[in-house]
Formats: C-alpha cells, sequence, structure tokens
C-alpha cells in the first residue's frame, strides 16, 4: 500500500515502472546483479493535485501524475467527497460511534460481531487462495473477453473518428481484465475463471478506469492526439540540445499559435518521460538532454 502517491519522488515513480509493468525488480548493488520476482500487488492513493477535486477541471488536471504510471495500474476510481446531507450525517454518526461506544458490547454489537469472519480466518483463507489456487480462463470465457474486447475497441474507433474522443483500449487493460478475472475465480476457490467472473471483471473496469477516464478526459498510455504531437515537434525546433528555456514562456509561445494550454503540457511531459527533456529549477525551465 502506498499513501501519498502524488507526492513519489519521480525517480521512485521510474523505478516502480519494471515492477508494475513486468513483475520483476532489477538489482545491482554490492557487485550483486540480479532479478528478482515481484509477487506484491499496488494499492495506491493520490491527493489531487490543489487539495480538492475541481469537477469544472478535467482529470488530467487535477491529477499531478503521469499518464506512463496510470496507465499501470488495472483499476483506477476517482473517490470525491460530495456534499450530501444525509451521507454526511452517516458518517458523523460513525466517528462518534467509534469514540462514544468504544470498548462497549451492546446485544445488537455481540449479534452483528457473530456474523463477521475473525481475521486471523480470514488471513488463513486468503493466504491459502494466493497459494493453493490457481484459475485459468476457460475457453468460453476467453471467447466472450476476446468478442468484448474486439466489440470495444471498435466503438472507441467509432467515437473517435466521431471527434467524440474515444478512449483506447490496449492489450495492457485487456491484461488488466484478465488478472481481474483470475483474482475473482481465485476469492471463490475455483480453478477456472468462468464467463460469470469475466463479466464482472469487465463490469468492474468500466465503472472504473472507463469512467474514469470519460468523465474527465483520462489519456491513457498509446494515445497522443494531433495537438500534442504538434506540441511535441514545435518544442523540439524550439529547444536546442543542452539549451534551457523558461516553462511559461514556452507555453506562452505554443498558445498563440493557437494551440492548448492543456496540449502542451501534455507534450512536455510526455518529452520529460522519454528523457528527451528534463525539469530544472523547481520544474520552472525546461532542458532539452537530446
Amino acid at each position: 500500500c502506498i499513501d501519498e502517491f502524488d507526492k513519489m519522488r519521480e525517480q521512485d515513480r521510474v523505478a516502480i515502472h519494471e515492477a508494475m509493468e513486468q513483475q520483476t525488480i532489477s538489482i545491482a548493488k554490492a557487485g550483486i546483479t540480479t532479478v528478482l520476482n515481484s509477487r506484491a500487488a499496488v494499492l495506491a492513493a493520490a491527493n489531487p493535485a490543489f487539495g480538492a477535486y475541481d469537477d469544472s477541471q478535467e482529470l488530467e488536471s487535477n491529477l499531478d501524475l503521469a499518464t506512463t504510471i496510470l496507465s499501470r495500474f488495472d483499476l483506477i476510481f476517482i473517490l470525491r467527497d460530495l456534499r450530501n446531507e444525509e451521507l454526511d450525517a452517516q458518517i458523523a454518526r460513525h466517528v462518534m460511534g467509534l469514540h462514544t461506544h468504544a470498548g462497549a458490547h451492546t446485544a445488537g454489537a455481540d449479534a452483528d460481531a457473530s456474523d463477521e469472519i475473525p481475521i486471523e480466518t480470514l488471513q488463513r483463507y486468503i493466504h491459502y487462495c494466493r497459494t493453493r489456487c490457481f484459475p485459468r480462463l476457460t475457453e468460453s470465457a476467453a471467447v466472450v473477453l476476446q468478442a468484448h474486447y474486439v466489440k470495444f475497441r471498435t466503438q472507441m474507433r467509432a467515437l473517435e473518428k466521431e471527434g467524440g474522443g474515444g478512449i483506447p483500449v490496449t492489450v495492457r487493460q485487456l491484461e488488466a481484465i484478465v488478472r481481474v478475472s483470475e483474482s475473482l475465480a481465485k476469492m471463490e476457490l475455483s480453478q477456472f475463471a468462468t464467463e460469470e467472473h469475466v463479466a464482472e471483471a469487465i463490469r468492474i473496469f468500466t465503472v472504473s478506469t472507463i469512467e474514469s477516464a470519460k468523465s474527465g478526459g483520462l489519456t491513457m498510455e498509446g494515445h497522443v492526439d494531433g495537438e500534442v504531437q504538434t506540441c511535441e515537434k514545435l518544442i523540439k525546433n524550439r529547444v536546442l540540445v543542452s539549451h534551457h528555456m523558461s516553462q511559461k514562456v514556452l507555453i506562452d509561445e505554443l498558445c498563440k499559435q493557437g494551440l492548448s494550454e492543456k496540449a502542451a503540457k501534455t507534450a512536455i511531459n510526455i518529452l520529460v518521460q522519454r528523457d528527451e527533456f528534463r525539469l530544472e529549477k523547481q520544474n520552472k525551465y525546461l532542458k532539452r538532454l537530446r
């Protein structure tokens, strides 16, 4: 579990790419060079860039995270603090109950506790699932997933042609759905991931990552629009190798040429991720490396 993921240093974010993408960790220290297997799942939480989620801004403006790292998560959920009087009252009652009834056991509490699974039993069950159960997709489930993948890509391609900004679904997202399907089967100690597991995995993926992308304009890796590509070319023509330039001045120049500020910032972010440029002096200046 990683809290404050948005505050992780840039070099640490780059280092975690290999573990999340290839499930391996390369070590080269004290004369030892080896590759270890990474068998841990990553659950990360990040805060909005401005302290609170701004519905008037797109998702990329609210999250100070690169597309390359976001695309490595199987599921992405947006949790917003909505102002709802009924929900606020319910949360307040729960928090106050933890303090006012701490250590107290009422008849109702005992009845509720009887339906709960003891932590030790749950831990042993999870350990058993992880070490003894290795489900695989059935042929029928694989056919359903394949058909859905082709259908979804066709729909997104049609949206792009209509100018609707379709959301690309690549093999990486397909593998994510497969992992979720197998995880659902593993929870049931099933040796096979069936069509029901695939359907539930698709539903979870749709209401999480796809809805997050639709609601905020999240750009997944592998999808770069023409305006961003134009910004990349202009930035490379404007800044020579080993030279510096103010990021603000560069963005202003691109905006004067009719390009959007969002496209300019996205292009800069992509160039930095490719190690073609580097941000210096508190991210105020941009230096071209190659």
